[in-house]
């Protein structure tokens, strides 16, 4: 029996890839399904088998990205650390990934909150995810005052205020200086809750 999941996902990873290049490229509004499917070289219909937008294939692409980062972060996180350091080696890699790409972060923390309601959705799912990741790591110690998730989506937040500065100034390679202080306020705010 043929694998048809195979051309299904590549696909669907062709079409978010035409997707970033596209809005690289055009910025969002000016980014049309044409465009997408040329990037990706792949037809119309098969971008409507995927998505029913530009507006959901962003979304899509925000996300995976999103998770991509979640991912790097989790993959730098070492438990025979205390978790200060923990926190600080996983800042490193999340922010270093980041960087590499700069077209993309502008993409997908500037564009993505021009989607209105859809985008901002997406954006708390993300930020949700990030903050429960850190809740993990921070409280897995024991600690005597465990963070809160409403501390812990403060932190995610300033860190995504700090990297959307970054961003703005033309800064992204450069966000490897944000380790500092994104790792200082981690450290502040569970030191005030511990």
């Amino acid at each position: 029996m043929p694998d048809t999941e195979a051309p299904v996902h590549e696909h669907r990873s062709r079409l978010l890839e035409g997707m970033a290049h596209a809005v690289a490229a055009k910025g969002y509004a000016d980014t049309t399904i044409a465009d997408v499917v040329r990037e990706a070289s792949v037809s119309r219909r098969t971008f409507y088998e995927h998505f029913q937008d530009k507006a959901q294939c962003l979304v899509a692409l925000y996300e995976a990205a999103s998770h991509n980062a979640l991912k790097v972060l989790r993959e730098a996180i070492d438990p025979r650390h205390e978790w200060e350091t923990q926190v600080e080696q996983a800042l490193g890699a999340y922010l270093g990934a980041m960087a590499t790409n700069p077209l993309l972060m502008r993409t997908l923390f500037i564009e993505i909150l021009g989607l209105g309601a859809q985008g901002l959705a997406s954006r708390r799912r993300v930020n949700q995810e990030i903050a429960g990741f850190m809740l993990g790591v921070v409280n897995a110690g024991g600690r005597s005052a465990p963070l809160s998730p409403g501390m812990a989506m403060a932190v995610v937040g300033g860190i995504n205020e700090l990297v959307l500065e970054y961003i703005e100034q033309d800064r992204v390679a450069e966000l490897g200086q944000l380790v500092g202080p994104a790792s200082q306020l981690v450290r502040a705010v569970t030191h005030a809750h511990g």
